[in-house]
């Protein structure tokens, strides 16, 4: 059983409530956000007030609802400098979008999601431009194939346990024929996923993999089926796979 420590209820419960703000609802008012964490008013309110005396969050007079904070901006800064693979990827991820004209993404894993911690976009009109800080299901996503196909059996059994939702009408969502995307992938060295996020759009994914051989974030290139066809599929992961490669190199691992 894990040991709890005095204040750690807090602390999640003030991480709880940020995590509820985003694109599609920046602004929450003090009823609402309560009612969406599942706690009492006078708890978020108290919750909220610490944050907003730390600039996490910022409150709205007018309206009397709650913004994130100048200061998330100046921690995400320092979050994103710290991680050693942003710096190693970059020049990957731009020859990629010079020799490809497609977009290119560096992704993480963060618990069940893909998160997008770089990106360099195509100059295409119909490009698979995201932004950074996207996040998608694990299963929904090539970056996600490309991780799970290399993590144990325990773990993707975790990441896939429960319910899975469709975002389209081509998203697998039955967990076996995951696990079958999850054998080829492993043995081709990259993922591709078609039309699961998104209707005509296709994306190809290949892991990066620390010292240890574990991989911690992929490598992806994204478009519209129409220009990613099944013969240039196969010429884009070879590219991924040159490229990860060269990154997990630099991050220690040895064949």
């Amino acid at each position: 059983m894990t040991k709890t420590y005095p204040g750690t209820q807090a602390v999640q419960r003030a991480v709880t409530l940020l995590e509820r703000f985003s694109d599609e609802r920046p602004s929450w008012n003090v009823t609402d956000l309560a009612e969406a964490v599942n706690l009492n008013r006078t708890t978020t309110y108290r919750l909220l007030t610490a944050l907003a005396s730390a600039d996490l969050v910022t409150r709205d007079a007018d309206s009397d609802s709650y913004r994130l904070g100048s200061n998330l901006i100046a921690l995400g800064g320092r979050a994103q400098r710290a991680n050693r693979l942003r710096p190693l990827a970059q020049p990957e991820l731009a020859q990629l979008v010079e020799t490809t004209g497609e977009t290119a993404t560096l992704e993480i894993l963060v618990e069940r999601e893909m998160l997008i911690i770089e990106e360099v976009t195509s100059d295409r009109l119909l490009s698979g431009s995201q932004s950074i800080g996207t996040r998608w299901p694990v299963y929904a996503t090539s970056t996600g194939l490309a991780l799970l196909a290399n993590l144990p059996d325990e773990q993707v059994n975790e990441l896939l346990a429960g319910s899975l939702a469709a975002i389209t009408p081509k998203t697998e969502t039955d967990a076996g024929r995951i696990r079958q995307k999850l054998a080829q992938a492993r043995q081709q060295g990259y993922a591709v996923l078609a039309e699961a996020l998104e209707l005509g759009y296709v994306a190809i994914a290949a892991p990066i993999l620390n010292h240890e051989g574990h991989p911690v974030a992929a490598l992806s290139i994204g478009g519209p089926l129409v220009r990613l066809t099944t013969a240039r599929i196969e010429e884009l992961g070879h590219l991924l796979r040159e490229a990860v490669g060269r990154v997990s190199y630099q991050l220690g691992f040895r064949m």
